[in-house]
């Protein structure tokens, strides 16, 4: 099976094309370029017909899906192109869907399921009720098999985040990036594999500003922007965050 750090389904070879997009992946997330996070995907998608029963690749594959979708979201609302983020929703929940049919183990592919999936309840009831048992089936396979696992951490708590409306939600959702954050710093000191992830680490800051500016403490949430620029200029949640918080109240 897939555990937390792709040690055991990994392929005793790394597919170039796999490999390829990783590195292509890697540098599409530090600049944040759309465009490089579909050439990245599209390594994948060739690299996933050559060895169809790869579970590693489709991950790979749907976390590129993923991550094209977010910065077509992050553009502004004038140049947002709803089918298009439609059809990069629906890439990422199928190359997603492989790899957890492929090894139910894979904690992170669950983890973006749900968060994937907790997108497509954007606030909506009807979806809540539709989405949300698949949501949890997601997070509690994401914990069984990932609860060392900064990204899982991260993911979840995002799920939070976007569900969170009380003061003791905004709390547990605090808590939850904090410990993302401890874990993320953690695998920082150790080497990563070929195949292993180790984006997250920004976004995450990001979102312990975010949720520090939701509870109304501008300090810390000003600090933890900056804390995410200083890792990561290019993330523009981070600029909006600090343009917002350190300027007058």
């Amino acid at each position: 099976m897939c555990l937390v750090l792709f040690s055991v389904c990994a392929e005793s070879q790394v597919d170039p094309l796999t490999s390829a997009g990783i590195a292509e992946f890697n540098a599409a997330y530090q600049a944040w370029d759309g465009t490089r996070f579909g050439t990245a995907a599209e390594l994948f998608r060739r690299a996933a017909t050559n060895a169809p029963r790869s579970c590693n690749t489709f991950h790979w594959l749907g976390t590129a899906e993923f991550h094209r979708l977010l910065h077509l979201r992050s553009l502004p609302a004038n140049r947002t192109n709803a089918p298009v983020a439609d059809a990069l929703m629906s890439a990422a929940l199928d190359a997603l869907g492989t790899a957890v049919e492929l090894d139910p183990h894979q904690a992170e592919s669950h983890a973006l399921l749900g968060t994937l999936l907790g997108m497509k309840i954007d606030g909506n009831l009807l979806r809540a009720l539709r989405f949300g048992p698949r949501i949890e089936e997601h997070r509690k396979a994401a914990i069984r098999d990932g609860a060392g696992n900064p990204r899982v951490a991260y993911l979840l708590g995002t799920c939070q985040f976007h569900t969170a409306h009380r003061s003791s939600a905004l709390r547990e959702t605090l808590a939850s990036f904090l410990a993302a954050k401890e874990l993320f710093e953690a695998e920082a000191r150790r080497p990563a594999g070929p195949l292993e992830p180790r984006w997250g680490y920004p976004s995450c800051l990001t979102f312990i500003g975010r949720t520090y500016e939701r509870l109304g403490e501008r300090g810390p949430a000003t600090d933890y922007f900056r804390k995410a620029l200083s890792v990561h200029p290019a993330d523009h949640l981070a600029s909006e965050g600090l343009a917002r918080t350190s300027g007058p109240p």
